[in-house]
């Protein structure tokens, strides 16, 4: 896969005026707020799919979401990424392997995705509801591992400790911790922005686990099981629909992942005491 030098920085929050009121007392003052902008993913010069998203990473945002949409089946078939910013919005040219291409026409997307959606973007239900192939084998985690990645990441996450307002995905490696982080308004575009940052190193991507600080919602499951991260851990609550993804593509399935407790979902061999 080849792709276009990196993007230029772009503005992850701005500042604004507010009136903050607190105990009694209103002062006027200054906040920041994240950033969110429309950002077209372009195939072959055909509009595909918006997703309102934070404007940065974007190569790793259209890698990572071409691979876990399964618009194509593996790395090397992504040809190439190219980030053009509008004022206002962004596209993202992405050009793969022309057989790929063609079916990707016959499942076209041309809707807006909302921050919080994931499947927006989904014609009909049979395209929402993608089965996987089953999981790899993975690795292990100890229950220390865990809870001291959900420590480490909370001193990892720059825009949400300016903006308090979005979601972070952090790649942990048994042994090492985390290995990398990306935030998102979008729960869904943080995961895919992580994975298509793991695939443009080389990363293998059983050799670790994704740490979510959302809820475990399915379409987080299905990325990660189209991709092959056997292990999701979230900090918030899973859906019953995620619940029952994982179980079927093997995936062992963590939530309510706090610094003093957890639960199991699904296929619990791979997390041990």
């Amino acid at each position: 896969m080849s792709a276009e030098p990196a993007e230029a920085a772009a503005p992850v929050s701005a500042e604004v005026s507010v009136d903050r009121w607190v105990r009694g007392a209103t002062e006027h003052a200054t906040d920041q707020v994240a950033e969110e902008r429309p950002v077209a993913l372009v195939y072959h010069e055909v509009p595909h799919v918006v997703m309102l998203a934070t404007p940065a990473d974007l190569e790793d945002f259209a890698t990572g979401f071409t691979l876990s949409e399964a618009l194509v089946a593996r790395a090397d078939e992504i040809r190439g990424v190219e980030v053009r910013r509008g004022a206002e919005s962004v596209d993202v040219h992405v050009t793969v392997a022309w057989e790929r291409f063609t079916q990707l026409l016959q499942r076209r997307r041309n809707l807006t995705g909302r921050t919080g959606c994931g499947l927006c973007g989904a014609e009909t239900a049979a395209d929402a509801i993608r089965e996987t192939g089953p999981a790899p084998r993975g690795t292990e985690v100890t229950s220390a591992e865990l809870h001291a990645a959900i420590e480490q990441l909370g001193g990892m996450q720059p825009i949400n400790a300016r903006t308090g307002s979005v979601h972070a995905a952090a790649w942990v490696v048994p042994g090492q911790g985390i290995q990398l982080v990306r935030e998102d308004v979008g729960r869904h575009n943080a995961l895919d922005k992580a994975i298509g940052a793991l695939t443009r190193s080389g990363a293998d991507l059983g050799g670790g686990w994704m740490l979510m600080t959302s809820r475990a919602s399915y379409e987080l499951v299905q990325k990660c099981a189209t991709v092959g991260i056997p292990f999701l851990a979230a900090l918030s609550a899973p859906t019953a629909f995620a619940v029952r993804l994982a179980e079927r593509s093997g995936i062992t399935l963590v939530a309510f992942a706090r610094r003093d407790r957890h639960v199991v979902y699904a296929h619990p061999q791979r997390l041990k005491p």
